[in-house]
């Protein structure tokens, strides 16, 4: 009897920890919605949702990452009142779009406005654009093609590739001091973009080398995600 009620009772717990993990796992992914959207140029985006409200948040991902990479701070984002969306670009993920096959030259700024377009066809009454590395470059550069459509941007790493100063909306750079590439430290660049940028605008250099949404992986990512929300929620 001592032996059947030892399996029976470690046979039940299994069955519970397998719930448990069920319910964990359902409102893990309860916390996000997926969706997709078209672009413009006829390209399909794939794209996750989360929280509601009337400020809308895109969320732009770096050469080295996806949408997924985006979950915790979107999360943040959202449990502050935002509604956000981070998306995959055309040649990423599920994401497809003419001119994907050319990192150098693909539209991807179309992407961006697709998305911004997206949140305020679903209630978002101003859209802002967080955009690490070449996602910051996109945003920028949408936000110059397509005047007026993005309230603010941050950009991690990065800077508009086109002149900043058409820029049509409020602007912070965030950037280490030592990042770094091939072509040697990125903090001249982004600098001599941020001051030809129209005001309001402002410029935090950080220490370390951490490149964009790498920042999110040090001891600095408190104060990254403080200084965005702050950024966001400004009046």
């Amino acid at each position: 009897m001592h032996s059947s009620s030892s399996a029976l009772y470690s046979r039940s717990m299994s069955i519970l920890r397998v719930l448990l993990a069920a319910v964990a796992l359902s409102a893990v992914t309860a916390a996000q919605q997926v969706t997709t959207f078209s672009t413009e140029d006829g390209g399909l985006i794939s794209a996750e949702l989360y929280g509601k409200g009337a400020r809308g948040v895109v969320l732009a991902h770096g050469g080295q990452f996806t949408k997924e990479s985006w979950r915790d701070q979107a999360r943040v984002l959202a449990a502050h009142g935002f509604h956000v969306l981070a998306f995959d670009f055309r040649g990423f993920g599920a994401s497809r779009g003419p001119g994907q096959a050319d990192f150098d030259t693909a539209p991807f700024h179309k992407d961006v406005i697709a998305a911004v377009r997206y949140l305020k066809a679903h209630g978002a009454g101003t859209v802002s654009v967080v955009g690490g590395s070449f996602g910051g470059g996109a945003a920028g550069d949408a936000s110059i093609e397509s005047p007026r459509e993005i309230d603010r941007i941050v950009f991690l790493g990065a800077a508009p590739n086109l002149p900043a100063g058409k820029l049509k909306c409020r602007s912070l750079f965030i950037v280490a001091r030592d990042d770094a590439n091939a072509d040697g430290p990125r903090l001249p660049g982004i600098r001599a973009q941020y001051e030809r940028a129209p005001s309001p605008k402002q410029l935090i250099v950080l220490d370390g080398s951490a490149h964009a949404q790498f920042l999110f992986q040090t001891n600095q990512r408190a104060l990254v995600m403080q200084q965005i929300l702050k950024f966001l929620s400004a009046p």
